[in-house]
Formats: structure tokens, C-alpha cells, sequence
């Protein structure tokens, strides 16, 4: 269910499997609930110009970006028969491996997940003033371009 409130989407550091893990056993008491879907985005160790990604550190324009998840988070639950929706971003320095985005919603009914995840990750990609700086092994860096 929605809540009207702009809350801070933002950890610092990497989002830990634990914290993911205990997000997901909150909702086992929740009964009128079907499905669950869940998209974790990991930093990629990828190779630009020969050199190859360390970590990313994220940074945002905070109550701007916690503006957008939130107009996101409204638009979802209008779209969507949601029964509820978790949305963290990562703020500092996130290791190649680790998880800097966690988007977890849920529904009475499966196809509605798979439908409202996708809708929200793009609408993140294309909307949220987060930036990231992609930090080398050598420790040069450059600011990420999303693709």
C-alpha cells in the first residue's frame, strides 16, 4: 500500500545480503500477498580503456532524487495493483560485487510484479539524480554514463 510520505531511499555503503534477506521475512506475515519480485543492481567490474572497474562511489542530490523515487513510488502504486514496494539506492563507495540498488515489490498476483519491477527500475534510470563515479584499480576515475 502506498504511503504519502517522501522518505530517504539512501544507505551508505553496499546493501548486505542480510539486510536483503531480512526485508523479504517481514512479508511472510502478510497473507494476502502472492507474489514477490526483486531486482538487485551490482556493481559490474568491467573493462573501459583497458582498465578495469574497482567500485563505484555514488553520490546524489538527496531531497531532489528523494522526490523522484517517491513521485516514482505514487505513479507504481497507481499503475499497479501493489500490495507493497521497498526501494534502497546505495550512497559512498560500492566494491565491484556489491549490491547498490535493492527494488523489492510485492502483489496478490505474479504478473503484476514482473510488469510494476520493470516499470520502476527504467523509471529510476531515467529520472533519479544519482551519479556514479567509476574508480579504477589504478585508482584514476570518471563519472559512470548510465546505458
Amino acid at each position: 500500500m502506498s504511503d504519502n510520505r517522501t522518505k530517504s531511499v539512501f544507505k551508505e555503503g553496499a546493501i548486505s545480503s542480510v539486510f536483503i534477506g531480512e526485508s523479504i521475512a517481514k512479508h511472510q506475515t502478510k497473507t494476502s500477498i502472492g507474489a514477490h519480485n526483486i531486482f538487485l543492481g551490482q556493481v559490474r567490474a568491467d573493462v573501459i580503456d583497458n582498465k578495469i572497474i574497482k567500485a563505484i562511489e555514488y553520490t546524489a542530490h538527496e531531497e531532489m532524487a528523494n522526490t523522484k523515487f517517491h513521485e516514482i513510488r505514487e505513479a507504481a502504486f497507481e499503475k499497479y495493483e501493489l500490495t507493497c514496494m521497498h526501494i534502497y539506492h546505495s550512497l559512498g563507495v560500492v566494491n565491484a560485487g556489491e549490491i547498490c540498488l535493492f527494488v523489492f515489490v510485492s502483489s496478490p498476483r505474479r504478473k503484476v510484479v514482473f510488469k510494476a519491477l520493470e516499470f520502476i527500475v527504467e523509471a529510476i534510470k531515467e529520472k533519479v539524480p544519482v551519479f556514479g563515479k567509476e574508480i579504477f584499480e589504478d585508482n584514476s576515475h570518471q563519472w559512470k554514463v548510465n546505458s
